[in-house]
């Protein structure tokens, strides 16, 4: 398969989840990803995860699920030897990617103006809470705080439970696919060279357009509604006999399909659920109704019977079993390494959930140890073993 970013090179300036997964991205579709890390202790995602011990190592699984396929190098930016090094890296890379508070690589020497003078064609993007300017700009902002300041935490829940927390780092991740899709389409522009400001609230309030924008233009102020399709009905989360499925029979047809599937034509004569509107108005009573027809039948079943019919339907299935479908297992989202050094013990990791020409994306190589590529890297750029040694001693690497 051809890896449309194949020959380009970027350095990965970033820490625990938005720029890791940014580069994640372009790392699988084929770019040389250089993570540069501080000496001695690195990504901070080194130290996090559920197990300990990789923990300990500096591998924590944390930094295991987004580095496969970089190489790392240590390069400590508070020491001159450091910035002038980083300046001889950038004239050899396409993209440079950041994640640290508005104005600290300024202030440490190796902002987007001085890079730019060092190499005109540099792709320069900057990940941060809030954006480069603002009155926001100096707070520091991870997933969960930024999660509250976008109203998504206002919409996630019922009217008893929210507002709660999305169970994944959804900020962060929606950042850091902004700022992929971003530099690719930065790399397509004649001469490149241009610095791109992702705004993970930002980001985060793009992709809520639907709710943002019935507020905008319908002047309705978004509320909780837990697992109902506010857009329709019934179209939701059910209860059967053995567990949870979703349906969503958002049209007119799947409504009334559904409705003679379960046996429950007298519904579809109801005036309470004559049109969309009505049953969005009565969707509690008519949740009820079909529930207890539902009860019925296993969850999986009636989730196969409904989907033969044309009608939207899913079991509500946990991450373990999601994972070990064919649905997922055959088709090559994970990928497995074995003896990762470091870990001392094989892995199992996410791709990207994208298909080039049929297949997944991947890399050949697994997350690295702390600055397995100093001598690679370094040496490519001219310096000697001897000057290796003696950067390492002053603390630069």
């Amino acid at each position: 398969m051809a890896k449309p970013l194949a020959g380009l090179r970027v350095l990965d300036l970033t820490n625990v989840l938005a720029g890791p997964f940014c580069c994640h991205q372009l790392a699988h579709l084929g770019a040389e990803v250089i993570k540069v890390e501080a000496p001695g202790r690195g990504d901070l995602a080194r130290q996090l995860g559920a197990d300990a011990e990789l923990n300990r190592r500096g591998m924590g699984i944390s930094f295991l699920a987004q580095n496969p396929g970089k190489k790392s190098i240590t390069l400590n930016l508070k020491t001159a030897k450091g910035v002038a090094l980083l300046k001889r890296l950038a004239e050899t890379a396409d993209v440079l990617v950041e994640n640290y508070r508005p104005g600290v690589m300024d202030r440490l020497g190796v902002g987007h103006e001085v890079l730019k003078a060092v190499n005109p064609r540099l792709i320069y993007c900057a990940i941060s809470g809030f954006g480069q300017d603002g009155p926001w700009v100096d707070r520091p902002a991870y997933d969960q705080i930024v999660q509250g300041a976008s109203g998504v935490m206002s919409i996630t829940g019922d009217a008893e439970t929210a507002p709660l927390r999305v169970g994944y780092p959804v900020a962060d991740t929606i950042g850091g696919l902004t700022a992929a899709f971003a530099i690719c389409a930065a790399l397509n522009a004649p001469g490149r060279g241009s610095y791109i400001d992702v705004s993970m609230l930002e980001a985060t309030i793009a992709t809520m357009g639907w709710v943002v924008s019935n507020y905008l233009i319908g002047g309705v102020v978004p509320a909780p509604h837990g697992n109902e399709n506010v857009t329709s009905a019934p179209s939701g989360t059910f209860r059967a006999a053995d567990g949870l499925l979703n349906i969503a029979a958002n049209k007119d047809e799947q409504w009334q399909a559904l409705a003679r599937h379960l046996g429950r034509d007298d519904l579809l004569t109801d005036p309470a659920y004559a049109t969309r509107e009505d049953r969005k108005a009565n969707r509690s009573a008519l949740k009820a109704e079909l529930e207890r027809s539902l009860a019925t039948g296993s969850a999986q079943g009636w989730a196969d019977e409904l989907n033969q019919l044309g009608v939207p339907a899913g079991v509500v299935y946990s991450l373990p079993q999601v994972l070990a479908h064919p649905q997922i297992s055959e088709r090559g989202l994970l990928a497995d390494f074995t003896e990762v050094p470091g870990a001392e013990r094989d892995i199992t990791v996410v791709r990207t959930g994208v298909k080039l020409d049929g297949a997944a994306p991947a890399v050949d190589t697994p997350p690295p140890q702390l600055g397995a590529d100093n001598d690679e890297i370094y040496g490519a750029l001219g310096v000697s073993s001897e000057d290796l040694r003696r950067l390492r001693e002053e603390g630069v690497l």
